[in-house]
């Protein structure tokens, strides 16, 4: 049986982390929720992972401690935000609580914001847009990276360009998170600490030939759009629109000098309230019989259908009842940071 950890423990233990760095403890309380949902989703690249990192922005100056954002533009149904380089938790989840409380009335809420420090695991914004009955995407891309090379290019343009999108149905909802590259930089991370090779053949060298050895990306080369190495012009397309979305619509990106901004995002969120648009009953009955049907088709192998969304929620629920299974990784660095910050690591269960 794997080791698992209280979730609420592990949710005080990385809130004491950020509040021992001066962060105020409402901030750090918010940070920590965010980066706890991304595991108890199983999302682990992008979850407590990234408290460390985090941390080191928060100490170093990378990103405020105080303040406010700024508004650039505001219509009510639309806004642009400039977060001036506050933690992406943060502010990400004071842009989706200022949409939440206006989609009632507007039906359709959509938000920018430009030089957010990292944001993290889209998905982990999610549960509480789709526990409002409502449907989400988000989106962002990062100004200063240039990690994924165009189909037929081996000069690395694009970031990652993670989506999130989720919509209520049945006994779950749909829900997914993934990146316009064919994998995200955090498995080819995890990939070379862990002396590990990629499963296929996701990753450029620096003089374009195709390769799974992640020191192929550390020396200079890059990672694939979605469609790989046959069919990227499909992810590279979907990364442009997503880069539009972001960094167009927010007016700060690629035409920018964005050396100094580092990990920095810039967001794209929209939030649709069915109501709006009809009946709620109709809207889950149709999302409710899409969700069946895709269960019940027939696979090629025997095994389960997975349907976005099912896997993720169903862990989520088991975890936050049963405790959290931590990738060892993750585990080893926390354990690092408590004992380099004199906090307690959480007794695992049982």
């Amino acid at each position: 049986m794997p080791t698992r950890y209280r979730a609420q423990d592990l949710k005080q233990f990385a809130s004491d982390l950020f509040a021992s760095s001066g962060l105020a403890r409402e901030r750090a309380d918010v940070m920590a929720e965010t980066f706890l949902q991304a595991d108890l989703m199983g999302f682990t690249t992008h979850g407590l992972h990234r408290v460390a990192s985090n941390l080191h922005w928060l100490k170093s100056g990378a990103s405020r401690m105080s303040g406010e954002h700024n508004v650039l533009s505001d219509r009510e149904s639309c806004f642009n935000w400039d977060a001036d380089f506050l933690p992406g938790p943060w502010v990400v989840n004071q842009a989706i609580d200022q949409a939440l409380a206006r989609v009632g009335e507007q039906g359709v809420v959509t938000g920018v914001i430009r030089r957010s420090q990292h944001i993290a695991c889209l998905a982990a914004y999610l549960p509480k847009i789709v526990e409002r009955n409502c449907v989400g995407i988000l989106a962002c891309s990062t100004p200063a990276e240039r990690t994924v090379s165009p189909q037929g290019c081996k000069t690395p343009l694009f970031s990652a360009n993670p989506i999130a999108f989720c919509a209520p149905a049945a006994d779950y909802p749909l829900l997914f998170d993934i990146s316009m590259s064919v994998t995200a930089g955090g498995y080819v991370a995890r990939a070379e600490r862990e002396g590990k090779r990629l499963p296929e053949k996701y990753l450029k060298d620096r003089d374009g030939n195709l390769s799974d050895d992640p020191a192929a990306f550390a020396n200079g080369g890059s990672i694939l759009p979605v469609g790989a190495a046959d069919h990227g012009y499909k992810g590279a397309a979907l990364s442009a629109m997503l880069e539009v979305l972001s960094m167009g619509l927010g007016g700060y990106g690629r035409a920018d000098q964005v050396a100094e901004d580092d990990e920095a995002n810039s967001v794209f969120l929209q939030i649709i309230d069915p109501k709006a648009f009809g009946s709620e009953q109709n809207f889950l009955r149709q999302t409710a019989a899409l969700t069946h049907l895709w269960e019940s088709c027939e696979t090629d192998d025997g095994d389960s259908v997975r349907v976005p969304g099912k896997r993720a929620w169903n862990l989520r629920e088991d975890q936050m009842a049963n405790g959290v299974s931590l990738y060892p990784t993750i585990v080893e660095d926390l354990n690092q940071l408590a004992e380099a910050h004199a906090k307690a690591f959480p007794e695992p269960i049982g």
